[in-house]
């Protein structure tokens, strides 16, 4: 089962957000357990068309996932899924 974490600024919106293990290999289906955890995080995270929105980056492993636009990465059942706030100024 892949692990999704978060970053702990994340916790300023969700305050109960913790590590989670899920079944699914499909981050659209990730995002809609989380959803279904924690409310108001997929739209956090995605925007109105599906699109990983410009404020947040999601890593698999070590690696910044390529598919912003429809999120079709591949997960594996041991993956380590990481999900931020993009940090950005000067």
């Amino acid at each position: 089962m892949p692990t999704v974490r978060f970053t702990a600024n994340l916790k300023r919106f969700y305050p109960d957000l913790s590590e989670v293990k899920l079944d699914s290999l499909d981050l659209n289906e990730i995002l809609t357990e989380l959803e279904n955890r924690y409310k108001g995080l997929k739209d956090y995270v995605v925007d109105e068309q599906g699109q990983l929105r410009k404020h947040v980056n999601i890593f698999i492993g070590d690696e910044l996932i390529r598919d912003r636009e429809t999120l079709s990465d591949t997960i594996g059942p041991n993956d380590e899924i990481y999900i931020m706030q993009a940090l950005s100024g000067g």
